[in-house]
């Protein structure tokens, strides 16, 4: 019994990390940063919205474009992604299989930004 009870501890662990710690993917956007705000009813995040463009154009904004929504958990960061708004930037995330209500509503975290130049 005891055994049993252990290995269902020990599996409940294990998807407890592989949903919510464990780092799915991670890789770098670049767009034009459009969007972020300090929300929430409860506990409030850091949400940020950039513009992702999928077909080349002359100005910032392509005539078809993507968003690419993330959360920043970084307090630190979050000022410096205010001071970078309107700017073309590329931004450092990791992807997350679940969301944890306190590190945003995004499955993407972003842990770095710099402006492009």
């Amino acid at each position: 019994m005891i055994y049993l009870i252990l290995s269902l501890l020990v599996l409940t662990a294990g998807i407890i990390y592989w949903r919510y710690f464990y780092t799915y993917s991670k890789g770098y956007q670049t767009g034009l940063l459009q969007k972020f705000s300090y929300k929430g009813n409860v506990i409030k995040t850091y949400e940020g919205e950039m513009v992702v463009n999928s077909v080349p154009g002359n100005t910032y904004v392509a005539p078809t474009a993507e968003r690419f929504y993330f959360s920043v958990t970084d307090n630190s960061l979050a000022e410096l992604v205010n001071t970078l708004l309107g700017q073309m930037v590329v931004v450092h995330y990791k992807q997350k299989n679940g969301i944890l209500f306190w590190h945003g509503s995004s499955e993407y975290l972003v842990d770095s930004i710099k402006r492009m130049t």
